[in-house]
């Protein structure tokens, strides 16, 4: 018996044999590789849907005006986007403020 063929005959592995093949481990030969879930989150669901400033003052059911300059001077979340400014605000976010606001009994 040579070195090498008792290296193979005392090694640990045994891949080769095929006790575990992909079948018997519940693994496709078919599809190779990972597959992403059938939904991944996305940044808005967990913001919800982007909403302009009249979406959010008939949500609210007031106007554009009251939004700007009453609402949003005390905390309503929004942001700015893009050089022109423009004012985004999204809708799970705005729900919760309105929660929250209820609770404090309004302002």
């Amino acid at each position: 018996m040579t070195t090498e063929s008792h290296a193979e005959d005392t090694r640990k592995s045994r891949f080769d044999d095929g006790e575990k093949s992909l079948a018997s481990l519940g693994i496709s030969a078919d599809f190779p590789g990972q597959c992403y879930p059938p939904r991944y989150p996305h940044p808005e669901d967990a913001l919800g849907e982007p909403l302009t400033i009249r979406e959010v003052a008939r949500l609210i059911g007031c106007s554009d005006w009251t939004v700007r300059n009453r609402h949003m001077a005390h905390g309503l979340p929004h942001f700015r986007s893009g050089p022109s400014g423009k004012l985004v605000f999204f809708r799970k976010q705005v729900v919760l403020w309105i929660l929250q606001q209820q609770k404090k009994g309004g302002r």
